[in-house]
């Protein structure tokens, strides 16, 4: 039976100053997203166990070159819970494209992390599957999950288990200091880390349904490893900057050489001192080199070198 809750009201720590919060319906699904800024469309996607509040510390900035929408995904944040939705890669994708569509966003850039960068390589995917590839444009992937990432593995497996699903659904939701240590592993100083950064987070899972989806997630994380494997061949044209803090211990830094080894069209950058959440720990450096490539071209991917010699080589005949 679908167990349909009604729209969380938003509490003032999961706003962000300069940004509209917004609600939208779309194919009975309603979303919150965040909104400012006017030209070119940039998408922001969070990853696990997250939603826009992520964001809150790049996105104004961002919002001075982009229309930006940071979206919260169905059954996370404050957009909609559902029983109706598998918490799947596939279904979220689907989801983000249909929130493009609605939107009437043609084109756009995308920023996206941890599994939001997932989504954002399966979303990629899909595009050119349906033979629409040019509706990316360029991609911002922050230590997006992939098959390489190493770590955690054996607590994903551990979390698709009948004994993991307790432990997730009833034990993290009781006890707050479940919470706070795996948080605390996304940084690397404990001094670093936001004031706000745990209860805003945690707000973000206190509406019914939460812990139920963070299990349908991870139920799914091997096959969706598998989904963004499958369609690295698909999107290896797709211009696409590997952003990584060189001490993630969530995504594992080698993983980024293992997933660029794949993409014919990306390029790799290392944050230094840096743990998973880079636009946490140090945003103005995040939105520079995030802003470099999207607008600069810098530093530039594998096929645009070629291009521009090839370009260069044609003006010295002429």
């Amino acid at each position: 039976m679908d167990t349909r809750t009604p729209l969380p009201e938003v509490p003032e720590i999961a706003r962000v100053p300069g940004m509209e919060d917004c609600t939208a319906e779309i194919d009975g699904i309603r979303w919150r997203y965040l909104r400012a800024g006017s030209g070119p469309v940039l998408l922001v996607i969070h990853g696990f166990m997250s939603y826009s509040f992520s964001w809150r510390f790049v996105l104004q900035e961002l919002a001075q070159h982009y229309s930006v929408y940071a979206v919260d995904l169905p059954n996370c944040g404050f957009s909609e819970r559902s029983s109706r939705y598998p918490g799947t890669l596939e279904s979220d994708v689907e989801h983000v494209l249909s929130f493009l569509d609605h939107h009437g966003i043609e084109r756009c850039d995308v920023l996206g992390t941890s599994r939001g960068g997932g989504l954002a390589i399966a979303l990629a995917g899909l595009l050119a599957e349906r033979g629409i590839p040019g509706r990316l444009r360029r991609l911002v992937l922050s230590a997006p999950i992939n098959p390489w990432m190493r770590y955690g593995m054996a607590r994903v497996r551990f979390a698709r288990t009948r004994l993991g699903r307790f432990y997730l659904v009833r034990l993290a939701r009781k006890f707050p200091f479940i919470m706070r240590e795996f948080f605390r592993k996304l940084y690397v100083d404990g001094s670093r880390i936001p004031a706000d950064s745990f209860e805003g987070y945690r707000a973000g899972l206190e509406p019914a349904g939460s812990f139920e989806h963070l299990w349908n997630v991870a139920r799914s994380w091997m096959d969706d490893l598998k989904r963004i494997e499958s369609v690295l061949p698909l999107v290896e044209p797709v211009p696409a900057l590997l952003l990584w803090g060189d001490r993630d211990r969530v995504v594992a830094v080698s993983s980024a050489e293992e997933l660029h080894a794949r993409w014919k069209n990306s390029v790799v950058a290392m944050m230094e001192r840096m743990g998973h959440m880079p636009y946490e720990e140090a945003p103005r450096e995040f939105n520079r080199i995030v802003l470099d490539f999207l607008l600069r071209g810098t530093p530039s991917t594998p096929l645009e070198k070629e291009e521009r010699g090839l370009a260069t080589a044609e003006n010295s005949r002429a």
